[in-house]
């Protein structure tokens, strides 16, 4: 099997194991949709403290998964947007991307944010922001690891399928 290349890159964060649940499932979707593929794209999903621009640079799609944490996205996914924004800003202009994001409460605050960082990138939304609620609003519960109902990690595992399935059909 040749390596065409496409590569989907899933850049993710999780502080309880909610948001690395929902990366599983989304990286598992977009291999199962494109498993017939004679030449698939690769999927790759990097915890976002072990990536450098360079691999943000070679995406042919980007996936964002992280918690929610105090209304904001976690700290080391700042953190990687902060090392790769300028290194990459001239790269990634009309590439398709998605946002995970598992929350105690809401996420939408944390969805914009990452929208506005895609905007400036000039990325291309492919699918709406997938936001799992978990409920978790006391600081035991925030600090627990998190289990993720089956239809949320439904959910996740459609949202990789759509990416890898556009990058494999030629859509982006």
């Amino acid at each position: 099997m040749a390596d065409t290349g496409r590569r989907l890159l899933i850049a993710w964060w999780s502080n309880t194991g909610g948001t690395e649940r929902l990366v599983q499932a989304a990286a598992d979707g977009a291999r199962d949709a494109v498993r017939d593929d004679p030449d698939p794209p690769r999927v790759l999903e990097v915890r976002c403290d072990r990536l450098a621009p360079a691999a943000v640079r070679a995406a042919d799609a980007l996936l964002f998964a992280t918690p929610e944490c105090l209304g904001s996205m976690a700290g080391p996914m700042k953190a990687f947007f902060d090392r790769c924004y300028y290194p990459a800003l001239d790269a990634l202009e009309g590439r398709p991307y998605a946002v995970m994001v598992c929350a105690g409460s809401d996420g939408r605050s944390t969805v914009r944010q990452i929208e506005r960082i895609a905007n400036g990138w000039r990325l291309r939304p492919a699918a709406e922001p997938l936001r799992v609620i978990t409920g978790a609003q006391t600081a035991e519960a925030i600090l627990a690891p998190k289990a993720v109902p089956d239809a949320d990690l439904e959910r996740a595992a459609t949202l990789g399928a759509t990416l890898a399935a556009g990058l494999s059909l030629g859509l982006w």
